[in-house]
């Protein structure tokens, strides 16, 4: 094999079989490059490589060697995303996403957004959380998908151009995430009812808020879901959030396979590996949100989300690590809104003990809304600022601000 420039675009001269990442490649082309942090000139390891719908990694030396492409992507935890451009060095920056949730009418309402981009410019947020996939299945831009419009999912268009408006945001140095409702889905089970959980008397089951969810180990639905994410990746999001990925926390419940823990963990692990593989054309980075109490429990709570396998599948985890959701507290800590940093700080850790890796996998959700388990109290400045310091004393990639009627102010935030 010959190679020329060292770290230029190199081309494998004479034919040859090569292992990477542990995909054979044989008789073409290659590229290798090196990919190094751009403050301070480190290479950078396990970066993500992906070339025509596969990915590849980089060695501890941050080089990598891949079949020579036009769509070559780069992108590594803790930093952010771009696209090769034959140079040999590529240098990428590193970003921990601070962010704001909006639903979909929040983010096109003018006065709302025209609040949140102020904050961005004046605080230390730099990213924006937007539904695109609803929770109740509606799709909030208009999809090319037949089955959306056939289903329903169509009756809200609030984006009237999502690439557009991806744009205005990347434009400011926003860092876009799309979140996707995935088995939550109303709309969807009425038009295929076979499809949607089932409660022991066959009947289709119907949660607190009168919603259908979809089966999660009904593989057919996937591609509904994932069809949904890839228009979001190809609208310019930065990352793709799947939500409500899991199944209902309801006792009795049937599926299309057994319910037990060890079928649906490794259902929802399976969905996440389906999506991730259908994303990795886009280079884009890939998360899931689960319940704070999975961090802890050695199973699955009834839903399949376990640690250890969904961490496989993923670029982020991001638990929900709302005081208020703490129902019974943890360890040394039985009033959860009075221990926010304990909270965070302390579920972190434990979920990390169980996936191992980095703190920079995790992004967690933390609480700015108003306490409705215990003592009602706001969340104020003390409040979310305890936060922040925990999931920054983890050194997790980044947070996110929950508040579900997209009230924020600069409380608790630093400039």
């Amino acid at each position: 094999m010959v190679f020329n420039n060292i770290f230029g675009l190199k081309k494998l001269k004479y034919a040859a079989i090569m292992i990477v990442c542990g995909i054979s490649i044989a008789w073409g082309g290659l590229t290798k490059g090196i990919v190094l942090d751009a403050k301070n000139h480190k290479p950078i390891a396990s970066a993500i490589v992906t070339v025509d719908g596969k990915e590849y990694r980089t060695n501890f030396d941050g080089i990598f060697s891949v079949p020579s492409s036009t769509n070559i992507g780069v992108r590594a935890i803790g930093y952010e995303r771009k696209f090769y451009k034959s140079s040999g060095k590529i240098y990428l920056k590193p970003i921990l996403p601070k962010a704001l949730y909006l639903s979909s009418f929040g983010a096109t309402n003018g006065k709302i957004m025209s609040n949140a981009k102020h904050l961005i410019r004046t605080t230390e947020l730099n990213a924006v959380v937007i539904d695109i996939k609803m929770d109740r299945g509606q799709v909030a831009y208009k999809t090319s998908n037949p089955i959306a419009n056939k289903i329903g999912a169509q009756k809200i268009i609030l984006f009237k151009d999502l690439k557009q408006y991806v744009a205005n945001l990347k434009k400011e140095g926003i860092y876009t995430i799309a979140r996707i409702v995935s088995f939550k889905d109303t709309p969807y089970v009425t038009a295929y009812p076979q499809l949607g959980v089932k409660r022991s008397d066959g009947a289709l089951f119907k949660d607190k808020e009168g919603l259908y969810w979809i089966d999660p180990s009904q593989k057919r639905a996937w591609s509904y879901i994932v069809a949904i994410a890839k228009e979001s990746a190809e609208a310019g999001f930065d990352e793709i959030q799947f939500d409500y990925v899991r199944f209902p926390d309801r006792q009795g419940l049937v599926f299309s396979v057994k319910n037990t823990q060890q079928e649906r963990a490794k259902t929802i692990g399976e969905f996440l590996k389906y999506a991730r593989t259908q994303l990795t054309p886009y280079n884009v980075f890939v998360s899931a949100d689960i319940f704070g109490y999975v961090c802890w429990n050695e199973g699955d709570l009834g839903i399949g989300q376990r640690v250890d396998e969904i961490i496989k599948h993923v670029d982020y985890i991001a638990p929900m690590l709302y005081p208020s959701g703490f129902s019974t507290g943890i360890p040394g800590y039985r009033n959860p809104v009075k221990a926010n940093y304990e909270i965070v700080k302390l579920t972190l850790d434990k979920s990390l003990q169980k996936s191992g890796g980095s703190p920079l996998s995790y992004r967690p959700w933390l609480q700015s809304f108003r306490d409705y388990a215990f003592d009602r109290r706001n969340y104020g400045a003390k409040e979310i600022r305890d936060q922040i310091r925990a999931s920054d004393d983890f050194g997790s990639s980044g947070w996110m601000l929950w508040n579900p009627r997209n009230v924020y102010s600069s409380a608790g935030l630093s400039k």
